[in-house]
This record gives C-alpha cells, sequence and structure tokens, in this order.
C-alpha cells in the first residue's frame, strides 16, 4: 500500500508542476515565434553593353526583338526597363544600371529612283538660274544654292542625280554628283565613280550593280569609303554616308544605301551606342535617368551678366566679361555669395531649358574665381513642375 501511496503522491506532485510553469504564460503573451526574415540586398551599380539575347527579352512585337536595336534613345528609354526586370528582378530600389544598346542602322526610301527621272545634265540656261552667276559652271558651294532654283518644291528625300561642269582652284572639269533633300535642304552625298565601278568588275558599258551584287554592297562600299582620302581624313564614329549608285533590276535605277562608321568600317547593321542610358530602380521600378550634366557656355555667363538680377550690378558685369563668378571675399565689389549663384543658374536653366519636365535634375558645372584660382564647381537643381530649384 505504501508503495502505491507514494506513485499518487509523485504523480500529482509532477502534474502540479507542469500546469504551474511560469514560462507558459509569457509564451502564450508573446504569441508565435516569428520567422527569420531575409537580409535586404544592398543597391548594385552595373555597367551592361546589351547582348543580342537581351532584346529577345522583349515582347515578340516590339520591333527591337527581332532588328536587335533600338531606333531611338526615346524607344531605348521606353523598352530597356523590360530587359532590365528580367534579367535583375531582385535587385532593390536605388540600383543603378548604366547601359550602352545597338542603335538601329540609318535607313532612308527615295520615292522615285528610275534613272531617267533623277539623271539631269545642265544647260547653259541652267547655271543663269543662280542670281548673279555670269558662268557656265559652279563651285562646290555655287551647285548647293542653285539647287531650290531648279528643284522649288522638292518632296522629302528627292535625289538628284546632276552632271555640270565643275569649279575650283581656276580649274574646270566634268561632274557627276549626287544631292539629296534630307531634312529640309539639299545635301551632296557620296556617288560611286565609274573607277570604283571597274575596280569590283563592275565597270565598262553601264557602270552598274545589279540582284547578283546586293549581298556585297555593303562590302564594297566599306572599301571605297575606307580608301577614299577625302572622306578618311574626317570620318569619326556614327558618320553616316548616303552612298548613292546605279542599279540594273528590269530597268535603271539610282538608287541610296545609308552607311554609318562604327570607329573602324562602314556599316549597314546596328552599332552599339557610345554613351550609356542610366536606368535607376526606384518604388520596384526601373527607370531612365534624365538628368542633364551641363557645363556653363561663355554664352551663359554673358546671359547671366545682362539678362538677369542676381547678385548686384558690378558682380553681373564683372560675370559678363570674365566667365567666371568671383568668390574670393565678400568685401569684393564683384563677389557672388552661395545663394547669388543659385538664383543666377535657376533664371539660366529656365531660359535654357524651357521642355524641362517634372522632378528632372540638372547637374551644372561653372567656373569660380577664387583668390588668383580658377576652378570648377558642381550644383544640382531640379524642375519640379514649374520652377527650377536648388537641390545641392
Amino acid at each position: 500500500m505504501k508503495k502505491i501511496y507514494y506513485l499518487f503522491a509523485f504523480i500529482a506532485v509532477a502534474t502540479a508542476l507542469s500546469a504551474c510553469h511560469p514560462l507558459d504564460e509569457t509564451y502564450k503573451k508573446l504569441g508565435p515565434v516569428p520567422a527569420p526574415t531575409a537580409p535586404i540586398p544592398a543597391p548594385i551599380t552595373v555597367d551592361l553593353t546589351l547582348a543580342p539575347a537581351d532584346y529577345t527579352l522583349l515582347p515578340a512585337d516590339n520591333y527591337a526583338h527581332t532588328s536587335l536595336s533600338f531606333k531611338t534613345s526615346d524607344d531605348a528609354k521606353e523598352d530597356i526597363p523590360t530587359i532590365l526586370s528580367s534579367k535583375y528582378p531582385t535587385a532593390s530600389d536605388k540600383s543603378t544600371l548604366n547601359v550602352i544598346y545597338a542603335n538601329s542602322p540609318a535607313t532612308i526610301t527615295v520615292a522615285d529612283t528610275l534613272f531617267t527621272d533623277v539623271a539631269y545634265t545642265l544647260t547653259d540656261a541652267d547655271y543663269l538660274l543662280l542670281p548673279n552667276n555670269k558662268y557656265t559652271d559652279f563651285s562646290a558651294s555655287q551647285i548647293l544654292s542653285w539647287l531650290p532654283y531648279k528643284y522649288p518644291t522638292p518632296l522629302d528625300n528627292q535625289l538628284a542625280l546632276l552632271t555640270f561642269t565643275y569649279y575650283e582652284s581656276g580649274v574646270t572639269s566634268t561632274a557627276t554628283q549626287s544631292f539629296l533633300y534630307l531634312n529640309g535642304a539639299w545635301k551632296k552625298i557620296y556617288t560611286i565613280s565609274q573607277a570604283q565601278y571597274q575596280s569590283v568588275g563592275k565597270g565598262g558599258t553601264f557602270n552598274d550593280f545589279s540582284a547578283g551584287d546586293a549581298s556585297n554592297l555593303p562590302n564594297y562600299f566599306n572599301t571605297f569609303l575606307k580608301a577614299d582620302a577625302g572622306v578618311a581624313a574626317t570620318a569619326k564614329k556614327y558618320d553616316i554616308q548616303y552612298v548613292s549608285f546605279k542599279y540594273f533590276a528590269s530597268k535603271n535605277w539610282q538608287r541610296v544605301i545609308p552607311v554609318t562608321f562604327d570607329g573602324a568600317n562602314w556599316v549597314t547593321t546596328p552599332i552599339n551606342v557610345g554613351s550609356p542610358l542610366t536606368f535607376l530602380k526606384t518604388d520596384g521600378m526601373w527607370v531612365a535617368d534624365n538628368t542633364v550634366y551641363y557645363t556653363a557656355t561663355t554664352a551663359d555667363y554673358k546671359y547671366i551678366g545682362t539678362q538677369t538680377t542676381a547678385g548686384s550690378q558690378s558682380a553681373r558685369d564683372n560675370v559678363a566679361q570674365y566667365g567666371d563668378f568671383n568668390i574670393s571675399a565678400a568685401t569684393d565689389a564683384t563677389y557672388w555669395s552661395d545663394t547669388d549663384i543659385q538664383n543666377a543658374f535657376i533664371a539660366l536653366l529656365a531660359h535654357d531649358f524651357p521642355t524641362a519636365v517634372a522632378n528632372q535634375k540638372f547637374v551644372v558645372t561653372y567656373e569660380a574665381y577664387n583668390k588668383g584660382a580658377t576652378v570648377n564647381v558642381t550644383k544640382t537643381f531640379q524642375y519640379n513642375g514649374s520652377v527650377f530649384v536648388f537641390v545641392q
């Protein structure tokens, strides 16, 4: 009996201790233990050059999906965020991507390039259409001045293949040159010569290309332009040459193909734009950074000095004359305080950037004169939708 009694007593004590554990009430008040949270990743900064595969991340009906390039920077600003969202889905806010993208090759459509419609040889009477001209020859500038008199109502991208007597440095010769009415003005463009046709086996009686040459034309044009000393001497990356050439397809045509200099060759394929677009991750979205980085010009200092009320008259006269702000000492008659400089650039930005958009930032670099030394200073302003304000 004693053993049974002791057993019941032990069970009773154990039950009492279990029921009265003081930490149970504390745990109940605290509630369930929260699951551990992952740390927020730090913002990233990446320099990215879009690869061909990156453009396929765009919807199939977006032209850049197949062209692997953008026609305009506005298209790039609108569509690249879609690519970035796919490539960097976990990037945190305040991340920055500097993106180099491919620019679509230049294209042009000429309404009528039938050879007989665009080719013309000037007559003696034609030379006299140019006011005050008494001679039957033209210099390079004269032929351009004459074109509006011969073609007073040209169509966009109208082509004229002209044969005329060319005068230069006291010497006359017969020249055949192509002119394109481009963006509201006549422009001399590059014309394939008889010698160039002959150099690729297309000379002789006709001097033209045909369908069998189509795939070789970009290589031909690249070779011609690189070998042309006049072109090679001034060629800069992204320059465009509009190449005019004779082409036979049932009839004779004079056609135009634009080629772009990629820094080494003249190409008809997309090339990367050298200046990247910057995109920021803001509120979970990639957006193009439209910050303007601007360096004040001589004209800007004159505008501040003559067209604004910032600073004193002496200070304005001084900045207009010397093109810098005197910040040496507040006792100087020509001294510019920091507030005065801010007001000067607020007035200048309103004048120089009338189409600024809300929240757009402007990082302005200007020259300041400080006790004998000229230094560059940078200030940041923002357009709030109605006025420019100083940020930092």
